[in-house]
């Protein structure tokens, strides 16, 4: 075997309250791609120091783990990992946030996972960027920072030195993504293919459900809102929401708007794909008996909706979520009869 060259560094910042599974996970994660393609390139020496950064009492970040304790590197790439809890938010966050700026001051490219996220934001780099976490945080992310731009429907936005990730198993993604820009896509693939998981690809809105804003404060458009939410099929136009709001139409718009986020007809199609989804999952249905349920007469029409608001068609989404579905295709794969 020959040796080459320097290893890249990946630093994962520990702060109060981290989710270790994600922390151990993206350990491994790096650590099986180092292995693979030193075995696949014939070299002897790493081609990544995988090292846990954590708050010390004399208030610096000293690493606790280093899988290449000599050598001398720097942090090229850190990472803030999920959080166990609701991001509110962590002590020593100056301090951390401080040390995150530093990074990126001497050229590292900062990643973070999920309520990680929170603590990204908080050095300022995402002022005017577009940042995604997991969706149940993607509100409060937006009212605390007011100049991130909040997109929860994806899973990994890259900015190039600066990338954020959805939800909390998002760092399998965020992981396979760094691994593809340190080590090149062959060695992603080859991780990918080792762990057993989808390499980069996926969206977050396959998993969020609708969830719609009701601490608004305005009556006119909650009433709305409930009877949008007891009806099963039956639609409402604009002009009878309007009525039923008792507001002038283009008044009731913009305060729905307001409100809400969406227009009273976006708002109607989340709805109904809402129940949708809850059909794929739980029934055997057809799909165009289930787009007559929830209140859309062609069924074209309710497909283009339904892709337009997860991302994938209603076939796919069954396919994927709905566990009948999943044990059917289990039962049909070439493994399963071979083990019958």
């Amino acid at each position: 075997m020959r040796a080459i060259h320097r290893p890249v560094e990946v630093g994962l910042l520990l702060y109060p309250q981290v989710q270790l599974a994600a922390v151990h996970g993206l350990t491994d994660l790096f650590s099986f791609a180092d292995v693979l393609t030193r075995k696949r390139l014939e070299v002897a020496t790493p081609m990544l120091r995988l090292s846990h950064y954590v708050l010390n009492e004399a208030g610096g970040l000293a690493r606790t783990f280093d899988s290449a304790p000599d050598l001398e590197t720097s942090p090229s790439t850190v990472i803030v990992p999920p959080c166990h809890v609701t991001p509110a938010s962590y002590a020593h966050t100056p301090l951390l946030a401080a040390w995150l700026r530093g990074q990126a001051e001497a050229g590292a490219t900062l990643a973070s996972v999920c309520g990680g996220t929170f603590l990204l934001a908080e050095t300022g780099m995402l002022d005017g960027l577009t940042a995604t976490t997991h969706w149940i945080f993607a509100e409060e992310l937006a009212t605390r920072f007011r100049s991130v731009r909040v997109d929860s429907d994806r899973l990994i936005i890259d900015h190039g030195q600066i990338l954020t990730a959805g939800g909390m198993m998002a760092w399998a993604d965020l992981g396979l993504t760094l691994v593809s820009r340190l080590l090149g896509p062959a060695a992603m693939v080859e991780t990918a293919r080792f762990m057993m998981i989808d390499p980069p690809g996926r969206e977050q809105r396959f998993y969020s459900p609708f969830s719609p804003k009701l601490s608004h404060g305005d009556g006119a458009v909650l009433k709305v809102q409930e009877h949008l939410r007891q009806s099963t099929s039956a639609g409402l136009s604009v002009v009878a929401m309007a009525a039923l709001a008792g507001l002038e139409e283009r008044t009731f718009v913009r305060r729905f708007r307001k409100a809400t986020g969406l227009k009273p007809t976006d708002y109607q199609q989340h709805l109904r794909v809402d129940r949708a989804r809850a059909m794929l999952e739980s029934s055997a249905t057809p799909i165009d008996a289930i787009a007559w349920n929830v209140g859309y007469s062609d069924p074209a029409s309710f497909r283009r909706v339904f892709v337009r608001i997860t991302g994938l068609s209603p076939g796919d989404y069954r396919k994927r979520f709905s566990p009948k579905d999943r044990q059917a295709a289990k039962l049909r794969s070439p493994m399963a009869a071979a083990t019958a």
